[in-house]
């Protein structure tokens, strides 16, 4: 099987492919509230998506992809999430699958990319499936939750666990990839939080798996993959949750970004209706108000900060032939939650003071906060449990988590 040719045009620039999606927030936004309705992004909006190119950020350059660093993607994500926190959600995994796909074997990339396809693709990461080795592969069964765009996908990354029979119960675990035909879709998805995301459940009965779309989760968290040693470019040696843990964490922020922009146009011209006392003043004159907004900011500001300070790190500690130690990638979860946690801690002001009008599905403060509580409820970027991960690290323990 032949790789896809490379564009003959020069590639995108990181900012022209940033410029994209921004050039799509205004109808990603107007549909928004529809998004959520529909429990799932619009056929519409995945084709501007295609169009924009926008999948091919991360992606080999072999497989006619623009080899841009983890931080394009994660600008292009936090972008679109301002405008809609489900779509934003929805396309942070496809497109930091540009570099992880790329951790599994040649073989593999060649199945997903050969001939210039733009496959959509989801990801179920909890290894709540059994794995049974057989001859060429694996026989995969299980069932997962939250496989986040799984209407609009073409393949699905499944965790799981390798059981041979009779054996002790299964310690290696690892990912299996799948087309979307060998999985049954659930639906399931009735929520309040990144309601538009159709995060469903998917059922696989005994699909067999080759063994080149399978990927051990060891070899994935320290970045030393086979597809890795195939790809020269450093990038595609990012530990697993350097990158996806801060590509999730880039819809938190950028739907509190986008509720402290909605709150600032809603607010300016708003006056108070009180019946009684105070009716008719300026919302813009009040302390209360103002200092929610310097928070909310600060917050922000500060989130944004810390998620892009590690990615460049990281990303420049490969460049210079250094290894990601277990130290740096604990650091990197900490700070994933935190920034999390900060985001949270901005929706949660601003929300407190929108009034009765803050009640209304169709505000977009509400929806922010609702979206981004439902982040923050991810496994991955729950405080209690990363913040304790780092505080074990630090005391010379075991760290107990996912890094």
């Amino acid at each position: 099987m032949t790789s896809a040719a490379v564009p003959t045009a020069p590639p995108p620039t990181p900012d022209e492919l940033i410029d994209r999606a921004k050039a799509m927030i205004p109808e990603i936004r107007e549909l928004a509230e529809e998004t959520e309705r529909n429990r799932t992004i619009s056929s519409e909006i995945i084709g501007r998506i295609r169009d924009a190119e926008l999948l091919r950020t991360c992606r080999p350059k072999e497989f006619g992809g623009f080899e841009h660093d983890a931080v394009v993607a994660f600008e292009i994500a936090l972008a679109v999430s301002g405008a809609c926190a489900s779509t934003g959600w929805t396309l942070n995994g496809a497109l930091s699958n540009g570099i992880s796909f790329a951790h599994f074997p040649i073989e593999a990339q060649r199945e997903l990319w050969s001939g210039g396809a733009d496959p959509f693709s989801c990801a179920c990461f909890a290894p709540t499936g059994i794995a049974v080795p057989t001859d060429g592969g694996y026989v995969l069964s299980g069932k997962w939750a939250f496989a986040s765009g799984c209407d609009h996908s073409s393949w699905i990354r499944l965790g799981a666990l390798i059981t041979k029979p009779g054996t002790a119960p299964p310690h290696d675990g690892a990912f299996f990839l799948l087309p979307i035909g060998d999985v049954e879709i659930e639906d399931n998805w009735f929520v309040c939080g990144l309601a538009g995301t159709g995060s469903k459940n998917v059922v696989v009965h005994e699909a067999f798996v080759p063994q080149h779309r399978t990927l051990l989760f060891a070899d994935t968290r320290s970045g030393r993959t086979p597809g890795s040693r195939y790809q020269k470019n450093p990038l595609y040696r990012l530990p697993l949750l350097v990158l996806g843990a801060t590509m999730l964490a880039s819809t938190a922020v950028g739907a509190a970004k986008g509720a402290l922009e909605a709150y600032l146009a809603m607010t300016a011209g708003r006056k108070t209706r009180g019946a009684l006392a105070g009716g008719g003043s300026a919302m813009a004159e009040y302390a209360t108000v103002q200092l929610r907004v310097a928070e909310a900011s600060a917050a922000v500001e500060t989130a944004e900060m810390i998620l892009v300070t590690d990615l460049q790190k990281a990303t420049g500690k490969l460049r210079a032939g250094e290894e990601i130690t277990v130290t740096d990638r604990i650091r990197c979860r900490r700070n994933q939650a935190y920034a999390t946690k900060l985001a949270v801690q901005a929706v949660e002001a601003l929300n407190a003071s929108t009034g009765g009008d803050g009640l209304m599905l169709s505000n977009p403060v509400q929806r922010a906060w609702r979206d981004v509580n439902a982040v923050a409820r991810h496994v991955s970027l729950n405080w209690d449990a990363v913040g304790t991960m780092y505080g074990q690290h630090a005391f010379g323990l075991e760290p107990r988590g996912q890094y």
